[in-house]
């Protein structure tokens, strides 16, 4: 549409400022320039027990619990401690078994019998191992040995160091082989459970540091690394869980405990830019070029991975190219305007000129008696009846009018030429209302052959202030023409975006203006 009266070579959406708007709005700019870029994923965890650490006091025998040395739940116990006291009288039997082969052993020393004195040892070892499976520990079974007594109730220690859990031996109770009597929890590692984001699963990795801070300790920073990737997808929340372990000196994190966790990935050299920079309009990302002398073009973009101050540009800019940083915003608003505007008054053009061909063709004629001297042309004359008294009008030559029938002009389809497929768009009505306007889009290849596995989704809008894009999914009829129903809510000039993807092929995105009249809903 270059060449036309009014009509300016500058990209679609370009505008001038004025120094002084610039300085009321406050509009500054800044370089895309190549940086270290890290990406910080935070995230909330929660502290756990390190379930390695976690061991459970059984007993492997019936009896009987005579006295709790460790009567309460949170209380700290070390390896070898004692808990409890049990009496059991197969532990009991045992003993007196072992003392009774202990004692055999030590008759038969001087037998001149090989034979006699091996049975002797294998009934010591047997008695001694049964004793020990039901964790009797050598120092007990040493001292039963010296005492030459069995001991009724044996004490039982603790497997591990750790805080304890939970409780369960009570005095008096009866236990049976399996009954846990006690849990005990190893804090000085912990777990931070974490969950984060499905779409920066792909920046986490094992044995990547990580940080996390506690209210409980403000300003302290406790470090420590993530141990473990869960498999499976919160489908719900879409997040996946993650595992950090943490070593707890004095015991400090408690198992409950809220903390920020925040993971960084390794930092790379990249073309980066200011986040307030990049105007998000939910089908792409736009900025703000500065090309000097207060004219700004919006330019789209391709983003990749963001920090908390910065975002990688993959596409769209290069090193040393200006962007707004700031009052882009306005800049946007004051873009749909400007592209509104010239659209509307490039419409009103060509509207103007189809009333007046229109007029022209649909006037009455009558009266024009005395149009002398009028040249009609080969053919001219056909039609012509009853215009009587046109002899008078010198100069006026018609030349062949043959063929002018309907001058009102059909509405003919805008047709584009995108990426080797041929888009050609329509409304029905073909001089759209504010209303429900039926919208008609045929695809065909560079052949002309229908394409007929296509998507087509219309994204329309009024470019103005406050206004936000609206949706209509297409639905493919016949021969590749795709329909779908918008709705133009006011008169004025609407735009649509259809954006078609082919299997196979790149998306394509292509937009088109049109001038809807008034009227209400």
């Amino acid at each position: 549409m270059q060449g036309m009266s009014g009509m300016s070579a500058a990209p679609s959406g370009a505008v001038v400022i004025p120094a002084v708007m610039r300085q009321l709005i406050g509009v500054r700019s800044a370089p895309a320039a190549v940086a270290a870029l890290g990406q910080e994923i935070r995230a909330v965890g929660t502290v756990g027990y390190d379930e390695r650490g976690l061991t459970q006091v059984t007993v492997k025998t019936f009896g009987w619990v005579r006295e709790v040395l460790v009567d309460s739940i949170g209380r700290p116990v070390r390896k070898g401690d004692p808990l409890f006291t049990l009496y059991s009288p197969d532990l009991l039997a045992t003993q007196d078994e072992y003392l009774l082969a202990v004692k055999t052993q030590g008759q038969l020393a001087t037998s001149p019998l090989a034979e006699v004195k091996a049975n002797a040892a294998s009934l010591v070892a047997s008695t001694r191992e049964r004793l020990r499976l039901w964790d009797v520990t050598d120092a007990q079974m040493a001292t039963l040995a010296r005492r030459g007594k069995a001991e009724p109730v044996l004490t039982v220690y603790a497997p591990s160091s750790g805080i304890v859990l939970k409780r369960e031996a009570l005095p008096g109770k009866y236990v049976e082989p399996g009954t846990t009597l006690y849990e005990v929890a190893d804090l000085s590692t912990v777990w931070i459970s974490a969950d984060i984001y499905e779409s920066e699963v792909v920046a986490v990795t094992l044995n990547q540091p990580a940080s996390v801070t506690f209210a409980a300790y403000p300003g302290k920073i406790f470090r420590g690394n993530v141990a473990y990737i869960y498999p499976s997808l919160n489908t719900e929340a879409r997040t996946v869980r993650v595992r950090v372990e943490l070593p707890n000196p004095g015991l400090k994190l408690k198992p409950g405990m809220y903390g920020n966790v925040i993971l960084q990935t390794d930092a790379v050299n990249t073309l980066v830019v200011p986040k307030e920079a990049v105007l998000e309009t939910g089908l792409r990302q736009l900025v703000f070029m500065d090309r000097g002398e207060g004219a700004y073009v919006p330019y789209p973009v391709k983003l990749g991975r963001r920090s908390q101050d910065s975002v990688e540009v993959l596409e769209g800019l290069k090193e040393g190219d200006r962007i707004v940083t700031s009052a882009n915003f306005l800049l946007d608003a004051e873009s749909k305007l400007a592209s509104a505007s010239s659209m509307q008054a490039m419409m009103g053009r060509i509207g103007m000129g189809d009333w007046q061909m229109r007029g022209a063709h649909e006037g009455k004629m009558e009266g024009m008696e005395g149009m002398e001297g009028m040249d009609m042309g080969k053919g001219g004359v056909e039609g012509m009846q009853g215009m009587k008294g046109m002899e008078g009008m010198p100069g006026m030559q018609m030349g062949d009018m043959k063929g002018m029938e309907g001058m009102k002009g059909p509405s003919v389809p805008e047709t584009r030429q995108v990426a080797g497929l041929s888009l050609a768009l329509t409304t029905m009505p073909e001089n759209p209302k504010a209303g429900n306007v039926l919208l008609k889009l045929t695809l065909t290849d560079q052949a002309g052959k229908p394409v007929t596995n296509a998507q087509v989704v219309f994204v329309y809008t009024m470019p103005m202030p406050g206004m936000t894009d609206s949706k209509a999914t297409a639905r493919h009829t016949k021969d590749g023409l795709y329909e779908g129903t918008v709705l133009f809510g006011m008169g004025g000039t609407w735009v649509v975006m259809a954006n078609v993807t082919v299997p196979g092929q790149p998306p394509i995105a292509e937009k088109f203006q049109f001038s809807v009249v008034g009227g209400g809903m």
